[in-house]
């Protein structure tokens, strides 16, 4: 008998990816694809970057696994030190998964944890506030936290729902209203919620800076995060940015909560962390909230068998230092403004096109029947998909998701190339999803 894999989709035909170089992959046949994607929103550095992969291969030379609840280890405590270098002040303490759900529900349980220990051991405060059409994770407890329906309709029944409110869709507003003169009607219903649910029985809210790819780059007006950072504050609720996709970078700053001026007061990332090289995430809190569980019991209740293990720490550290050698960060806030620029142009030519929004390296793209009426395409006919493949077949990965409407229908898709992508390289980008999206609109008339 032989072993199968069990692939995410018995209906999908695969490429077979043989290797990677730089922002490029190739398959079997040795086409080569520009990954303007990043995986999934990963590979930050790039494919088979050197200096990374010396510096996993010589921690493996040392040790490859010494469990934390025993065991300190330099790779990973250097990268605590780079972690907290490119957060905000104040932030300097670290907690490592591996990856973004395990992040998430790590924000969580600390959340939880402090309020217990700050009360004297016990705390009413449990209930997280979140979103809808918000992707968290794909475990059972980042599912509940989340808001994507197709993601978590089959699963709810396994799992304790929290209240959530609505996204920041301007495109799509859930109220029937246009920014500026809807007064961040989305960002108010949070305070609507708390009071509703008593802000005794509220520990969190979780938000996505820019939402991925639940709904596509969403970028919320300018006004939406200082608004939320006040009514967390004021009704003494943390605030959560998952950072795991927005993270690192990605957006042109080294978080992409860095854009409004607003402190979280924790971090959950991941993706970006070791751009791939390593499955790893991160929990990022501020000073007095680890301070408090120090002085407390003294322990975070919570850990994985792999919670810091040194390949990951070496390569989370390797990661930094070469986004800091090479101004990676400064690299996507200078091209974002012209991949931005490119992108809108694509879009507003395109009659398939509905929106186009995002940041730095970052940008997301909605699919719609009638561009005037803003009509989604029905699910049955898979645009984003379309899309895809026909980018695909011009050399070019992008990211495609759906849902996002009405639970149901709607289509789009994330460009994100690595943070590496040269001005050369966005040109070359642009021209394949210029013809990969004009062949879609032809398929889809």
């Amino acid at each position: 008998m032989t072993g199968k894999l069990f692939p995410r989709s018995f209906k999908t035909e695969y490429l077979t990816a043989v290797q990677g170089e730089g922002i490029y992959i190739y398959d079997k046949e040795g086409k080569k694809y520009l990954d303007g994607c990043s995986g999934a929103l990963i590979c930050n550095l790039g494919h088979c970057n050197e200096e990374i992969i010396e510096a996993v291969m010589a921690q493996m030379h040392k040790i490859e696994f010494a469990h934390t609840s025993r065991w300190r280890l330099d790779s990973v405590s250097e990268a605590a030190e780079e972690m907290a270098s490119l957060a905000p002040a104040g932030m300097e303490y670290v907690w490592f998964t591996c990856g973004g759900s395990e992040a998430i529900e790590a924000a969580v349980k600390l959340a939880r944890q402090y309020y217990t220990e700050r009360d004297g051991g016990y705390s009413s405060k449990s209930t997280i506030i979140s979103r809808w059409n918000a992707y968290h994770g794909s475990t059972l407890g980042t599912m509940a936290i989340g808001g994507s329906i197709p993601r978590r309709r089959i699963y709810a029944p396994l799992f304790k729902e929290n209240p959530h409110i609505a996204p920041h869709y301007c495109y799509r507003c859930p109220f029937g209203l246009a920014h500026p003169s809807c007064d961040m009607r989305c960002a108010r219903q949070l305070e609507e919620v708390i009071k509703r649910v008593g802000p005794g029985n509220v520990m969190a809210f979780i938000a996505e800076p820019i939402v991925g790819s639940s709904v596509g780059g969403l970028v919320p007006p300018d006004e939406y995060w200082p608004l939320v950072r006040e009514i967390c504050t004021k009704y003494d609720i943390l605030l959560i940015a998952d950072e795991v996709m927005t993270g690192m970078g990605r957006t042109g700053k080294n978080f992409c909560v860095n854009h409004w001026g607003v402190k979280p007061d924790i971090i959950a990332t991941a993706k970006g962390m070791a751009a791939g090289y390593i499955p790893t995430g991160g929990v990022i809190a501020s000073n007095w909230i680890a301070e408090e569980i120090q002085k407390g019991t003294g322990a975070f209740t919570h850990g994985h068998t792999y919670t810091g293990n040194p390949l990951s720490g070496a390569a989370t550290a390797a990661v930094i230092k070469y986004m800091k050698k090479h101004k990676l960060v400064e690299n996507v806030a200078t091209l974002g403004i012209k991949f931005g620029e490119g992108l809108k142009k694509i879009g507003e030519s395109n009659p398939i096109v509905g929106d186009v929004r995002g940041k730095g390296f970052m940008w997301g793209f909605e699919l719609v029947r009638d561009k005037a009426a803003k009509t989604p395409f029905a699910k049955n006919v898979g645009a984003a998909n379309v899309a895809m493949k026909e980018c695909l077949a011009r050399g070019l990965v992008i990211y495609p998701g759906g849902g996002m409407v009405d639970s149901i229908d709607g289509d789009n898709f994330l460009v994100a190339p690595p943070l590496i992508t040269t001005s050369e390289q966005i040109d070359e980008l642009l021209e394949k999803l210029e013809l990969g999206l004009a062949a879609a609109a032809a398929k889809l008339a």
